[in-house]
C-alpha cells in the first residue's frame, strides 16, 4: 500500500464514503466466552461476519478491503487455536473461493509466507492466482503479518541496494520506502475499524495509517454486520479529514 490518498466513493446515505477500509476483526474468542462457548466457535462464528462484510462492502461501492486474519504475535497462541484458525482458513478458501470469483472480488495476501505450511501457501497462491484479473473489489488478507516486520524488510531491500552500489542513500525517502511495503499499488486505507472496543493498532498497517480515520466500535466481530459497517462508515462521513492541512472552508 502507498502513501497514495484514493478518492472517496458515495456512502450509504450518499455522503462522501471511503475507497478503502480496513478491518481489525476483533473479539471471537470473547464472543464465545460470554456464550460458555469453545474459542473455536467464536472463530467459525467470525468467518460468518467476513462473509456478510465482504458482501455489504460489494454493496456499499468499497473498492478495497483489508482484513486483519493472523498477525505475526499470533504465533504465541496454544498450539490447539493455532491449528483452529487454520484450518477455518482452508475450509474458507476451499469453500468460498469460487463464490469470490463469481462475484468480482480479487483476493491479494500480505504477509510473510516463509516457514507456512506447505499447503497453505498453496491456497493462497490459488486464491490469488484464480482471481488476480478480477475487478470489482480488492479483498487484500493480512495473514502472518506485522507491519513492523514489514518496514523492516522495505529497509532491508533499501540498505542492499546502497550497499550493492545501486541507490544514492540521498534517494531514500517516504516514497522510496513505501514502494518497498508488501501491496504499494493499493491506496491507504481511509477508514480502519477495530472491533471489540479494543482502542490500538496493534501492529496493523501501522505506516498506512498515517492519516486514516480510526473507528472503533464495541461489537464482537462476530456479530458485525452491514448495518455496523455502515454505522463506522457514517461516522467516517462526519470526519474532517485535513492530511495535515487546512479545511479551506474555515481557515482553522
Amino acid at each position: 500500500m502507498s502513501n497514495a490518498r484514493a478518492p472517496a466513493t458515495d456512502g450509504p446515505d450518499g455522503t462522501e464514503g471511503p475507497l478503502h477500509v480496513a478491518i481489525i476483526m476483533d473479539g471471537n474468542g470473547r464472543w464465545a466466552a460470554a456464550r460458555g462457548l469453545p474459542r473455536a466457535e467464536g472463530h467459525r462464528r467470525g468467518v460468518d461476519a467476513l462473509r456478510r462484510v465482504v458482501q455489504a462492502s460489494h454493496e456499499l461501492g468499497i473498492r478495497y478491503l483489508t482484513i486483519f486474519s493472523f498477525s505475526a504475535e499470533n504465533w504465541s497462541r496454544p498450539a490447539t487455536e493455532i491449528g483452529d484458525l487454520f484450518g477455518l482458513l482452508r475450509r474458507f478458501i476451499r469453500n468460498d473461493l469460487a463464490t469470490l470469483h463469481r462475484d468480482g472480488v480479487r483476493v491479494r495476501v500480505i504477509g510473510e509466507r516463509q516457514g507456512l505450511e506447505v499447503d497453505i501457501c498453496a491456497l493462497l497462491e490459488e486464491a490469488e492466482q484464480l482471481t488476480r484479473h478480477n475487478t470489482r473489489l480488492d479483498l487484500i488478507v493480512a495473514f502472518n503479518y506485522g507491519s513492523r516486520q514489514e518496514i523492516a524488510a522495505a529497509a532491508q531491500r533499501l540498505a542492499r541496494e546502497v550497499a550493492e552500489g545501486r541507490r544514492d542513500p540521498a534517494s531514500i525517502d517516504a516514497d522510496a520506502l513505501s514502494r518497498y511495503l508488501d501491496a504499494p499499488e493499493i491506496p491507504d486505507p481511509d477508514l480502519i475499524i477495530r472491533t471489540s472496543g479494543e482502542q490500538r493498532l496493534s501492529n496493523f498497517l501501522m505506516w498506512q495509517a498515517a492519516y486514516s480515520e480510526l473507528v472503533f466500535v464495541p461489537i464482537h466481530w462476530p456479530d458485525f454486520d452491514k448495518a455496523a459497517l455502515e454505522g463506522a462508515i457514517a461516522e467516517f462521513a462526519r470526519r474532517e479529514r485535513r492530511f495535515g492541512g487546512l479545511i479551506a472552508k474555515t481557515g482553522s
